[in-house]
């Protein structure tokens, strides 16, 4: 039997996780199927019947043909409790996020510490209860529950935001990814 391939840590080594400040957290569904939304809309002007482009005819945004989410009943689920988050959770809140066909965008700002117990977590204590993981498998939970099985992969990946540079990127790539779905490192045909 083949050994499994040891998995490279996800997280910055020595970083407490429960500290202040924002991080950009992705999840992906298992085998990246697409069940939470679909893109809908071209990115592409409408065309009249002479191929002209139409720039009167607009579309759902106000831009022409401007791609948009539309939640899946999996999305709708997710989205409920994404906004039910703020709610449970004190010391931290969702700032924007984006639900796309595989994935899920968030930018969470952790308010205070987090409660690990320990003034300096260790390794394993930062793994096991940073806030922010509390928060995602929390979440997890809520909708794998309504949803009857699990449609999550087992990891996430963060990015911890550094500036305010930092911060207006992620929440311009949250804003524009709909837009660029089919140039995502994500994508897969639905």
């Amino acid at each position: 039997m083949e050994a499994l391939p040891k998995r490279k840590p996800t997280r910055l080594q020595g970083f407490d996780y429960n500290s202040i400040g924002m991080y950009f957290i992705t999840i992906c569904t298992q085998n990246r199927r697409c069940l939470l939304s679909r893109i809908v809309g071209t990115g592409v002007p409408a065309r009249s019947g002479d191929g002209l482009v139409n720039y009167g005819k607009l579309v759902g945004t106000g831009v022409p043909d401007c791609p948009k989410v539309e939640l899946t009943k999996y999305g709708a689920i997710a989205d409920k409790y994404i906004r039910q988050m703020n709610d449970f959770y004190d010391h931290l809140s969702v700032e924007a996020y984006v639900i796309m066909p595989n994935h899920i965008h968030f930018l969470v700002f952790v308010k205070e510490n987090g409660q690990s117990g320990t003034p300096v977590p260790t390794t394993n204590v930062t793994r096991a209860n940073s806030s922010f993981s509390k928060f995602i498998s929390t979440f997890k939970r809520f909708c794998n529950k309504e949803y009857g099985e699990n449609i999550w992969q087992a990891r996430s990946n963060d990015h911890i935001i550094r500036d305010r540079e930092d911060y207006e990127e992620h929440l311009r790539y949250i804003r524009d990814n709909p837009k660029r779905w089919r140039y995502d490192e994500l994508y897969a045909e639905e």
